[in-house]
């Protein structure tokens, strides 16, 4: 990245401001803006998560928000009540209260004698998250925004379920936030009441787990802030953009079919991050691009901004697998509209069955129904479902998984094959317990045999009809279910084979059910959907390329112990139990601007006996400490979540320590049904 410190504006800095909003709560914002704005004023932008501005995001904030500053903006990164400095309790994500609140900091901004009553939002995961539901609620200020890796629908296609399945990242997630929303603030901020303030966090959270497993439909809970339940609601220009490593590779391309403004899709090979911090590469000049976004709809520049095609993606070329890369190869591609005119749905028979999990050679299609049950060691080589990028996260070699697999190869392909959207898969299928699962793969197969997986889809079969209500099955009724794989851009070489592979487990990826089950599938009337993007189509590139990636020099950091990263798999052939163990440690690290010293440490454990379903196991532990002088502060958070047939079992504990005395303790044994999963 090049750092870039000769920008148009001279700015001015603010570390702490409070915002008022109507409850009388006060919210914690640091803000960067023009030192001309005092005389003339700007368009201000919003950056509103619950992630610590003081330290947490201070480094990633330092590079983006005085860039943008610096083009003659005031922007301003607010916490989310009960994080960081700002007062109150955090209590969940996405709550009325909080876009309540967000609506009132728009007000505060716009009336300031800084900003010209122009406001726009942006952000990363919450943030884009934040900006999209507030967009909906069409407060008077809001003027544009600018989003990446978020969804707009939080039942269907977030960390929590997928396809009506629940994710390990679930409780990967609700450990995160158990951990974040109980930090203390900054004595050197707030000053003497930084212990009361801790003591209501402490005393007010319970394991986010437990509401999240409470709400297992697609209930009202799950409407509430879901933008694709009414698109009509969002009346301002949205940039969007995501990246085909990430969890939210889907929710561009929706977004840019259901939104009737003016809207523009990103998408890269990136992982869980900012584009012009994207991992894997390339990364792109993406604030340059936040800019020229700004300068328009903000303040009415006539530059071309929405010039080019509607949706720019990265379409991947082959690679080898890996868990993680530096880069991956490809080039961009545009498209005018979307859906484009210029993908064809290609729909076919499943390819030729190769060797399936009863391990016979198949022959005539007709009438063929193949069978498969699959160990729970179907999934160890899956990845995580959003990757970070650190530790490697991404999935192995896929013939790993295959062996407990219902395989189809196609033939060697003679001719270079594009997609570009979400494949899907179209089953004519039984299965013999009532609560049963498939995951469906995609996979890229070079000529020696190793086999990269391009994207998947999960589906809990209670949910065949409509996911988010689902009903029992009826054991050996033959039902028709679509499956829903994650939308990619993807090249497949001469040479090589598109695989399709099946499974009944996809653990820890996806919770398995409540019982092993047999699923068949009745192959001649089973189909796979490609969207195939021609090859002689032209590429329709964006006017410009994009830029090299820049940014304001980040704060200055000094690492004081070292971090460590693992993903481990595990198998012990004399207990046969089998694990995956993530460690992501960021060591002890000390921001040189403040003294303070933090320290972030994250511990997964994912479980299970033989094939002994009711014997998986989640398990997260958390440290959070905060340093500075004779002030040392840690939370200390732990869940592990078990299951019977019938009911999740969740244990948790919080503790909080000042200078190694334990301060705060509270331990929770729940017990929550399972409702068809």
């Amino acid at each position: 990245m090049r750092f870039v410190s000769n920008l148009p504006c001279a700015t001015t800095e603010e570390d702490h401001v409070t915002v008022p909003v109507s409850d009388g709560t006060r919210l914690s914002a640091r803000i960067w803006r023009p030192k001309a704005s005092d005389e003339e004023p700007v368009p201000a932008v919003l950056e509103y998560i619950p992630y610590r501005k003081g330290d947490l995001t201070a480094v990633r904030d330092s590079i983006h928000h005085p860039y943008i500053a610096g083009h003659g903006y005031a922007c301003v990164r607010v916490d989310l009540r009960g994080t960081g400095e700002s007062e109150g309790v955090l209590e969940d994500e996405y709550l009325e209260q909080e876009q309540a609140d967000a609506e009132d900091i728009l007000a505060w901004l716009a009336g300031q004698p800084w900003c010209d009553g122009n406001t726009g939002m942006m952000g990363l995961s919450w943030g884009a998250f934040a900006a999209l539901q507030v967009a909906a609620r069409q407060p008077e200020s809001l003027r544009a925004i600018v989003i990446a890796s978020f969804t707009d629908d939080r039942y269907a296609d977030d960390m929590h379920y997928m396809g009506g399945q629940l994710l390990s990242d679930n409780l990967a997630e609700a450990g995160t936030m158990f951990a974040y929303a109980t930090c203390p603030p900054d004595p050197a901020v707030v000053g003497g009441r930084w212990r009361e303030m801790w003591r209501e966090r402490l005393e007010h959270t319970e394991p986010w787990a437990l509401n999240w497993l409470r709400h297992q439909r697609r209930d009202d809970y799950w409407r509430h802030a879901s933008v694709c339940e009414d698109y009509s609601s969002v009346r301002c220009p949205v940039l969007a953009s995501s990246g085909w490593a990430d969890g939210y590779s889907n929710a561009v391309t929706r977004l840019l079919a259901g939104l009737d403004v003016p809207r523009k899709g990103l998408i890269g090979p990136w992982s869980h991050k900012f584009p012009h911090l994207g991992e894997p590469g390339p990364a792109i000049g993406y604030l340059q691009e936040v800019v020229r976004w700004w300068d328009h709809w903000l303040k009415g520049a006539d530059n071309g901004v929405m010039d080019g095609p509607m949706l720019s993606a990265w379409m991947q070329d082959s690679v080898p697998p890996s868990t993680s890369y530096e880069t991956r190869p490809g080039r961009w591609v545009g498209e005018p509209d979307w859906p484009s005119p210029h993908i064809r749905s290609v729909a076919r028979p499943l390819f030729r069955h190769r060797i399936g999990a009863d391990g016979e050679e198949c022959g005539d299609r007709e009438c063929k129904v193949l069978t498969v049950q699959s160990p729970l060691s179907v999934g160890q080589f899956a990845g995580k479902w959003a990757s970070y990028n650190a530790p490697p996260d991404l999935p192995y070699d896929q013939r790993e998984e295959d062996g407990g697999s219902l395989v189809f190869d196609s033939d060697r392909l003679t001719d270079r094959v594009e997609i570009l959207g979400s494949p899907t898969v179209e089953l004519d299928l039984s299965v013999s317990e009532p609560v049963a699962m498939v995951a469906a793969r995609l996979t890229d197969v070079a000529p020696d045999g190793r086999a990269t997986r391009v994207t998947y889809g999960v589906l809990n079969l209670a949910h065949h009809e409509t996911v988010g209500e689902p009903e029992l099955l009826e054991p050996g009724r033959r039902y028709r279910a679509t499956v829903q794989l994650n939308g990619v851009a993807q090249a497949f070489p001469p040479g090589h084979r598109i695989r399709l592979s099946l499974s009944t487990s996809y653990w820890p990826l996806a919770w398995p059910p409540p019982r092993p089950a047999m699923l068949s599938v009745h192959e001649g009337s089973s189909t796979l959907t490609l969207p195939v993007r021609p090859t002689t189509e032209p590429d329709r590139l964006p006017p410009r390329p994009f830029g090299e990636p820049e940014g304001a020099r980040p704060l200055t950091v000094t690492q004081l112990t070292p971090p460590e990263e693992r993903w481990d798999v595990k198998r012990d052939l004399v207990g046969y139990t089998s694990e995956l163990e993530i460690v992501k440690d960021r060591g002890l690290a000390r921001l040189e601007d403040t003294g303070m010293e933090v320290g972030r440490r994250a511990y997964e454990r994912y479980a299970t006996v033989a094939d002994d379903f009711t014997s998986a196991t989640g398990e997260t532990l958390w440290t959070m400490r905060f340093r500075r002088g004779d002030w040392d502060v840690r939370v200390v958070t732990h869940q592990k979540l078990r299951c019977s047939e019938k009911e999740f079992h969740i244990d948790a504990t919080l503790d909080g320590y000042e200078n190694d005395r334990r301060v705060f303790s509270r331990t929770w044994n729940e017990t929550l049904p399972r409702d068809c999963l």
